[in-house]
This record gives C-alpha cells, structure tokens and sequence, in this order.
C-alpha cells in the first residue's frame, strides 16, 4: 500500500485554449489565431493591428530578448487597456494603466484572447462599514465622550 502512494506522481493540466495546445497555439499564424478566439476579437484583427499595438508587441519582443534565461523579463509600460492578449505575449511582465497608477500583470496562458484592461482594475472596492459624513442626517451627530 505504502508503494502505491509513492509511486503516484502529481500530474498538471496540460493548458489548452479551444482544443489547442500551448505549443501549437505560439507556432500558430495570426490567421488561424483568429479563427479560434470570439467574434468580437476577430473582428478587432480583421481591421488591422494600428501603430500603437505593434509598438507594444515590438517593446515586448525586445524585452524577452534581452533577458537571461530563466528571468522575467523588464517590465513595459503601455495605457493599451483596449489590446487583447496574443500567445506571443506569455511570460512577459506588462505594467498596464489604471487612471492612477501601472500595474504590473505577468501575462499567463490563460489570459489568452482577453483584453489588458481586464486585469487591472480601475476602481478601489468599496469596503463597508461604518456611515461617514454625508451619509444621513443622524450620521452627522458625533458625540463629544
């Protein structure tokens, strides 16, 4: 029984986006890339990559590059909230804008096909608790004791 358990190795999950794995999915073109990810992606490459996307993924490529292996590489700072995330994009360290400040967001398989902004939240979540000023008229009356 004892050998039994020992020789049970924990198995990962190997990754796939729509029935295609990871190394096929960063050999792929950018034609059939569009073909697996939603409409509303497809019709964003349909009509073309502009300047400012390809200058993020020329910083990117760039960055990769110039690390040694088995280092993250620098982090590249963009306000692209709008840009949707490419398999040629995982492993890099992207700081995106939230209004304020960069938050850096290490692009993972699984943020493939959704969009930058996703992952960098605009807004500080409301914590409950106390009524402050302005809330009620009875919430104003703060005793002296």
């Amino acid at each position: 029984m004892a050998d039994a358990t020992v020789n049970k190795r924990r198995t990962f999950r190997k990754f796939s986006y729509r029935g295609v794995d990871l190394e096929q999915l960063l050999d792929v073109s950018s034609e059939e890339f569009m073909n697996l990810v939603t409409c509303r992606v497809r019709r964003k490459f349909k009509r073309g990559l502009k300047r400012k996307p390809m200058g993020l993924i020329k910083k990117l490529r760039l960055a990769k590059q110039n690390t040694p292996e088995n280092e993250k590489p620098e982090c590249v700072k963009t306000h692209l909230r709008n840009m949707i995330i490419v398999p040629e994009m995982i492993g890099s360290v992207i700081g995106i804008y939230n209004g304020k400040t960069f938050n850096q967001v290490e692009i993972k398989p699984d943020m493939i096909g959704h969009y930058l902004g996703e992952f960098s939240i605009t807004y500080k979540p409301v914590k409950h608790g106390r009524p402050g000023f302005g809330a009620t008229h009875s919430s104003r009356f703060i005793p002296l004791k």
